[in-house]
């Protein structure tokens, strides 16, 4: 039939056949790019384009767009991830005002998200946030402070996770760099080698010595308080301090030197503890060495702290500091104010405790009587003691009719002058 055709008849057949080939392989390519249009879910795709600035360095773009899915897309799986990729954004973008928004982000994610895993995470990147902030020993230690607490923090919360490993060793290194601070101080007031300066001395090295066991300078810090302490007239508590160098530092070359001066003091050498003994052989083994004079000098050009003396083994200090230890002062003279008080016979006394027995040093605060005062031992009378109370508010409500009336009479010149130079404008109206 089809070889009967004309030949312009064919040509046409062919050309309408042609067309319906085209048009329907077009209309199935419309209908594959509507079903991926339709499949494609909206918030997925605004995260993963996110992801690609992220991955661009363009930071600001990439927030934009996972906060619009965050507003647009409240019940979004991909809710947590866009909050923690913005956390991370300011993390990585870095600079102070970075961390610190990165520090606020990463909190309202664990409140939001508190069981999730990436919580754990989200803990130990506030920790780095501060650590990445943190200052030289002997400057600012407001940040080093804040990582230690949010390292311990994450250790206390999630000791089991898969992070724990990392956390504990930044914690060690904070605590080494808190520590040499504590220490630089300490060595500071022994040299000053007063009275103050010693008590001082004491103090500081004390709290290093009991706080942070695992720093690289401890058995110094152990000798250095064991000779202040002797020069207070202190030789029994000196000699628990010697003690423990030998028996917490067996491997220290202060230990000659300490088991001269117990048998000296009449105090018994004790026997190396083997924990402690096998922590500082495996130290040998990991190479970690103290800080000298050439590192030191490197330091000098270094903008943060030098962590590459912390420990690498041992379990850090996971105790927050005593509400003692941060309100002491340290004033000019030397002298030494700590907050927290103990009532003693003759009055308030402050106390800093020095060993773990329970031995302190005490120090007279500026209202403790002198030893020749007659007032110290003279006892009180309640009546006179009631009349005095009564006298001194009588005399403070008369203070402050006085102040009262003052302040009226002020007013009332205020008025009348203000009602003078009203006065005097209608009169003069220029």
């Amino acid at each position: 039939m089809v070889k009967n055709l004309k030949p312009s008849t064919r040509l046409l057949y062919g050309m309408l056949l042609g067309c319906l080939l085209l048009f329907g392989c077009g209309r199935k390519d419309v209908r594959n790019a509507l079903d991926v249009s339709q499949s494609a879910e909206p918030d997925k795709v605004l995260y993963e384009n996110a992801m690609k600035d992220l991955q661009k360095n363009r930071h600001d773009i990439a927030r934009l767009t996972l906060q619009t899915l965050i507003n647009t897309y409240p019940d979004s799986e991909y809710l947590a991830k866009a909050k923690l990729a913005i956390a991370d954004s300011f993390y990585d973008e870095g600079g102070t005002s970075g961390l610190t928004q990165a520090v606020a982000e990463y909190r309202d994610f664990i409140t939001f998200f508190p069981f999730l895993d990436e919580a754990a995470y989200a803990q130990l990147r506030i920790g780095m946030a501060h650590f990445r902030r943190m200052e030289k020993p002997d400057r600012d230690a407001s940040h080093a402070q804040l990582a230690e607490q949010e390292f311990q923090t994450f250790l206390l919360k999630y000791p089991d996770h898969k992070l724990a490993p990392e956390a504990e060793q930044r914690l060690r290194e904070v605590q080494e760099v808190r520590a040499e601070g504590n220490f630089r101080i300490g060595l500071f007031y022994s040299r000053r080698d007063t009275p103050n300066g010693r008590r001082a001395a004491i103090y500081r090295l004390s709290e290093l010595v009991d706080r942070y066991p695992l720093y690289s300078q401890a058995d110094r810090a152990l000798w250095m308080l064991g000779q202040n302490l002797e020069r207070v007239e202190q030789p029994q508590l000196a000699g628990k301090y010697y003690s423990r160098i030998v028996r917490e530092y067996p491997l220290s070359s202060y230990v000659p030197e300490t088991k001269v001066r117990l048998e000296k003091l009449g105090i018994p050498v004790p026997q190396p503890n083997p924990e402690a003994l096998a922590r500082m052989q495996k130290e040998l083994e990991l190479g970690r060495q103290k800080p000298g004079l050439a590192r030191r000098a490197l330091g000098m050009f270094k903008t943060g702290p030098d962590v590459t003396t912390a420990a690498r083994v041992g379990s850090p200090n996971l105790t927050p500091p005593s509400e003692a230890m941060a309100g002491e002062t340290l004033t000019a003279g030397l002298n030494l104010n700590v907050s927290g008080t103990a009532t003693g016979p003759g009055g308030a006394v402050s106390t800093v405790t020095t060993a773990p027995g329970g031995a302190t040093v005490s120090q007279p605060s500026t209202t403790e009587p002198k030893p020749g005062d007659a007032s110290a031992s003279k006892p009180v009378d309640p009546k006179q003691q009631a009349k005095e109370k009564k006298e001194k508010e009588k005399a403070k409500k008369e203070a402050e009719k006085k102040e009262k009336e003052k302040k009226e009479k002020e007013k009332k010149e205020q008025e009348s002058s203000s009602k003078k130079k009203k006065g005097i404008r209608k009169l003069i109206p220029w």
